[in-house]
């Protein structure tokens, strides 16, 4: 008998349209509004309301390290699921609708029923940025996914205006219509996702929802980090991120409470330093819009990471400016020159590590790889705010610093954690991988 013909593997025919790249770009957009409407803005706001200026710091690092604890654990089990599943649409999909309807519903049931609301809410919200970043090779070739990348960021922080300017249409004053409002603009504009964008598809997808399932998900992240060796650079890229992305978080959720304590500290009423906060985080965000485009560019130049080190460096300085405004008690005029750094830098950050994260993962696993990457930004989300949490209570509850000088100690601390992730980071290269002696997940 003659030996069967096995036919070749048809070749990759995935079409990338425009309509799938805008689509992806503009949900970046879309989870920008309730990060920077709900987490980094209206939020601590009405923390600050309920228990006043000087337990704010403590109460909100402590609920948004509950918050960051519950994605931790879940993380990298969620990511081999997608690798399991058919599709990672449906996940993304999932997550967005439970953060929607549970971010419609904050400042409805009273403080306590409100915290909790929010811990799910922002879970389901960073379950989803995870499900999100996975799909960047739906939507990108290895020629162009810094620039792809870099729109991401850079269109995304225009969701940042959209959330300071319903803040500005609608007023603080009633935060749960506020809260629903972002709700409603987040669902709206991440409908072109779910439509548009086209997956490959899993060719071998196995069963996700059973106890069997969760089991092998969790088998396959423990045998990931064990076997470290056999992704050059994963181990150290990963703790490394969790030393700056643990200083950038933090910076991110508490730059509100800081500029209005700065304001305040100048001699401004409530009322004026909120709006100043406000208009210094406007201006934070257009220089993020502005760095995405650039930094995107950059990486696709000289690659991400070369292009991460110009961040963190980058970084570094402008903490230095940062904690100078609260420490030596400046001009709050300078904290617009800072913002404008920071936001530079901050559309650095994204535009860089997730091509670099490409770069160190396997084509079959990239769920699960994702799943880590993810992980390691909770862990920093968790280790952050108790980090400033401490920091509050050592030099502001105690008396012994008032709050804008207490911050500013507290910005020191993030931008020696900075420094310690580009130190841990040299010997991390962006070479592309010759993964051939790995065996595919079957």
């Amino acid at each position: 008998m003659s030996a069967p013909v096995i036919a070749p593997a048809p070749p990759d025919t995935h079409v990338i349209t425009r309509r799938a790249v805008a689509s992806w770009i503009v949900y970046d957009l879309a989870n920008t509004i309730f990060s920077m409407g709900v987490v980094s803005m209206y939020f601590s706001a009405y923390i600050r309301n309920e228990v006043g200026p000087a337990r704010a710091d403590a109460s909100y690092g402590i609920i948004s390290a509950v918050s960051m604890g519950i994605i931790f654990i879940i993380s990298p089990m969620l990511g081999a699921m997608t690798d399991r599943a058919s599709r990672r649409m449906p996940f993304l999909v999932w997550s967005t609708v439970v953060c929607v309807v549970l971010t419609a519903l904050l400042g409805r049931g009273g403080y306590q029923a409100t915290l909790w609301l929010f811990v799910i809410a922002n879970a389901a919200y960073q379950a989803g940025l995870q499900f999100y970043d996975a799909m960047l090779p739906e939507v990108s070739t290895e020629e162009n996914r810094g620039r792809i990348s870099g729109i991401g960021v850079a269109i995304g922080y225009l969701g940042s205006y959209i959330a300071v300017g319903l803040g500005l249409y609608f007023g603080s004053g009633d935060l749960p219509r506020l809260f629903f409002y972002i709700a409603v603009v987040f669902l709206l504009l991440s409908i072109p996702c779910f439509v548009f964008v086209k997956e490959r598809g899993n060719p071998h997808p196995r069963p996700v929802f059973s106890w069997d399932a969760v089991q092998g998900s969790l088998r396959d992240t423990v045998a990931t980090i064990r076997n470290g060796h056999l992704y050059p650079g994963l181990v150290r890229f990963l703790v490394g991120r969790i030393f700056y992305t643990d200083a950038i978080n933090t910076v991110i959720s508490i730059m509100t409470l800081y500029t209005v304590n700065l304001a305040v500290a100048a001699g401004q009423g409530e009322v004026a330093a909120a709006q100043t906060s406000k208009l210094i985080m406007m201006v934070a965000i257009t220089f993020a819009v502005i760095g995405g485009f650039f930094w995107g560019w950059l990486v696709d130049r000289i690659g991400p990471k070369r292009t991460l080190n110009i961040v963190l460096v980058m970084w570094i300085v402008t903490f230095i400016a940062a904690s100078a405004m609260g420490i030596l008690g400046l001009p709050i005029g300078y904290f617009y020159i800072v913002a404008s750094a920071a936001g530079v830098a901050l559309g650095g950050v994204w535009s860089a590590d997730r091509p670099l994260m490409l770069r160190l993962t396997p084509p079959d696993r990239i769920g699960e790889f994702y799943g880590l990457y993810g992980m390691v930004g909770r862990f920093s989300a968790i280790t952050g705010p108790i980090i400033w949490a401490i920091v509050a209570k050592v030099t502001i509850e105690s008396g012994w610093m008032t709050p804008s000088k207490g911050q500013g100690v507290g910005v020191i601390v993030l931008m020696l954690l900075v420094i310690l992730s580009y130190w841990i980071l040299r010997d991390v290269t962006d070479e592309k991988r010759d993964w051939s002696h790995l065996v595919p997940k079957g």
